[in-house]
């Protein structure tokens, strides 16, 4: 345990979120996803939810203010409208601790493309399909750096 750093940032998550920099892309999979074929490093976080690993992460990662887009969700194949529970509170986590960033939405497919060129994946063991998030990174500033 680290003070400050949240409990569910281990290690290799921790080293992962760390060394991205502006503009690196991380991937969050629920436990259906096919995260050991997409390219990126795999950081399993097994027992975790994909809504409490991206509360962790966004605790320590800002999102990209200097592009239109910074998150998103996969579609729901076959009602690309239609927003899954866990896409919405996605979306309330993202408002609570990143500020005005839209999740917006990907095709299945595209989401796979995208993920292929991601920094990191997070394997979760989220049971709820449709639990997947990409998140951009963005600057940390000197005053948001805590010293000693």
């Amino acid at each position: 345990m680290l003070k400050g750093i949240h409990p569910l940032l281990g290690p290799d998550l921790l080293h992962a979120i760390a060394t991205m920099g502006h503009g690196d892309e991380i991937v969050i999979a629920d436990g259906n996803f096919p995260a050991s074929t997409m390219g990126p490093p795999v950081i399993r976080a097994d027992g975790v939810g994909a809504v409490e690993i991206l509360e962790a992460i966004l605790a320590h990662m800002p999102l990209d203010q200097f592009v239109e887009d910074a998150a998103w969700r996969m579609q729901v194949v076959g009602d690309p409208h239609a927003v899954p529970e866990i896409c919405a509170e996605f979306q309330a986590m993202i408002t609570r601790l990143a500020a005005d960033f839209q999740l917006e939405s990907l095709e299945r497919f595209a989401f796979y493309e995208r993920a292929q060129t991601a920094a990191y994946i997070v394997a979760t063991t989220e049971l709820r399909i449709y639990g997947n998030v990409i998140l951009k990174k963005g600057v940390v500033y000197p005053e948001e750096v805590h010293r000693v």
